[in-house]
């Protein structure tokens, strides 16, 4: 029951000059506490309804790219023990396979910035259709793949294809949704990764039973069956996906749920109709400290590339074939958990910098611990690397909602969001070379680097906190404050 405990403020008499039969005032009186909770319920309502048509897609659709674009990692190791697996079917060297992961993303980092350009210039329901549909394509092509340069030519392509898609859904968000609304999103959206490794470790064990069907080695029929979802659902995409709320059709926000949704986000948010300038271009480029956030990321996501636990590096744990495959499920299930939860406190709390940063100190704790480890600790290891995993994961929405609460332009986000995500590219180029295969299974390279990696982001994530409390205290009354 609401309290009636109401503020002058809350309460506001009206008096028409008109009198009653007895002389008496009319009074009516206006309950600004109920009309604010009006209010709040209408945007709450408006708020759900934007969400419901292209919060659930996001989530899928990221899905699905990550399912086509980690599925490589099972296929080397799928039916392994009956010498079926995509390395041992086509001959791949340790240095092909590595060859083949970084040329991916070589393409992501060349592709990722002008594919926010174009997403701005189509319109996000036609630019993402082309993604899926053309990631789709190319991972149903992998299963045709016969040799290295077959292999690594298709592995560009689809790093080019799906180089636009991350970026331009953390884009995507900033046209929906206000700064303190973003992280659990951008979280919900990322952790479908996470559950798209549990659920690919589930399907290459069920796929790794249909080997040598028709013909077939089961690593062909894996890149066969992943890459069909994607090319369905593009058509769905194309046509249903809302592009920004002052363009939402009327089958999802009546005319004045889109103008209560355009006024809750003015002077936050991107705006549909606004166009890039070469001059704010510029001066995004120019902006020294969102290289402080660059630099986060390119160390984090050099974190990630392989703790995502592949199933080689589970294999480096003691467990090998099919077994592997499953071995994958339950962390990135924890990540998904984690990563929710630690995001949700970054927006309930608007702590983005404290949170990001604590995630990464006990990522990079759980690293080091994990190279101190006798490599035959198998379960303890094991436990240790699903921490590692779920909190390194659990950065990455806080400080990509941090980076978008500090781009304050259209322009701004158009850009500094995907150059952001490309600078991880690079840092995931690193990553490919720190996980020897002459160190299996204790891979120590691999794990003390990634220890340096996150506790070097720990820093990293003060010392920007740092520059915008500092810039906070410069400004004049009433200008717009930083984000911390």
């Amino acid at each position: 029951m609401a309290s009636m405990d109401l503020s002058k403020e809350d309460i506001e008499i009206v008096e028409y000059g008109s009198k009653g039969r007895e002389g008496s005032t009319s009074e009516y009186t206006i309950d600004r506490a109920a009309e604010r909770r009006g209010l709040n319920i209408f945007s709450t309502q408006v708020n759900t309804k934007a969400r419901h048509p292209d919060y659930p897609s996001s989530m899928f659709i990221y899905l699905l790219c990550s399912l086509d674009r980690s599925n490589i990692g099972n296929a080397r190791v799928l039916n392994s023990d009956t010498g079926n697996s995509l390395q041992q079917t086509i001959h791949l060297s340790n240095t092909d396979y590595t060859t083949a992961l970084m040329i991916f993303l070589v393409a992501y980092f060349l592709f990722e910035t002008p594919s926010n350009y174009l997403l701005k210039r189509f319109t996000p329901s036609r630019w993402i259709a082309f993604l899926m549909f053309s990631w789709g394509a190319m991972t149903m092509c992998l299963g045709a793949a016969n040799n290295f340069s077959s292999l690594t030519a298709i592995r560009f392509l689809l790093g080019m294809f799906e180089a636009g898609l991350f970026p331009g859904l953390v884009y995507f968000l900033t046209f929906w949704y206000r700064p303190e609304e973003r992280a659990l999103r951008v979280a919900l959206i990322l952790a479908s990764a996470s559950l798209a490794g549990a659920f690919g470790g589930a399907i290459a064990y069920g796929v790794g039973r249909m080997n040598l069907t028709s013909g077939l080695e089961a690593w062909r029929w894996l890149f066969l069956l992943e890459g069909i979802p994607s090319c369905a659902l593009a058509f769905i995409v194309f046509f249903f996906f809302p592009d920004y709320p002052e363009t939402a059709s009327s089958r999802w926000l009546s005319a004045e749920e889109k103008e209560l949704a355009i006024e809750r986000i003015k002077g936050v948010a991107s705006l549909g109709h606004d166009k890039v300038t070469w001059e704010e271009a510029k001066e995004t480029v120019m902006d020294w400290r969102l290289y402080l956030h660059y630099l986060l990321h390119l160390r984090l996501r050099s974190l990630l590339l392989h703790i995502p636990l592949r199933p080689t590096i589970v294999s480096g744990l003691g467990y090998s074939g099919l077994t592997a495959q499953l071995f994958t499920v339950p962390p990135y299930a924890c990540a998904y958990v984690i990563t929710c939860f630690v995001s949700w406190l970054s927006d309930r709390y608007e702590a983005r910098s404290y949170v990001a940063g604590g995630s990464l100190l006990i990522a990079g704790i759980m690293f080091i611990v994990e190279g101190v480890l006798a490599p035959t600790a198998f379960k303890a290891r094991y436990a240790v690397l699903c921490f590692a995993v779920s909190f390194a994961f659990g950065s990455i929405p806080p400080l990509l909602s941090w980076l978008t609460a500090n781009l304050r332009s259209t322009a701004s986000a158009t850009l500094g969001v995907p150059m952001n995500v490309s600078m991880g590219a690079i840092g995931q180029i690193i990553g490919v070379y720190i996980y020897l295969s002459k160190e299996a299974p204790g891979y120590p390279t691999g794990h003390f680097t990634n220890a340096g990696f996150a506790l070097l982001g720990t820093v990293v994530a003060l010392v920007l906190r740092f520059v915008y409390v500092r810039r906070n205290r410069n400004l004049a009354p009433g200008e717009k404050q930083w984000r911390l």
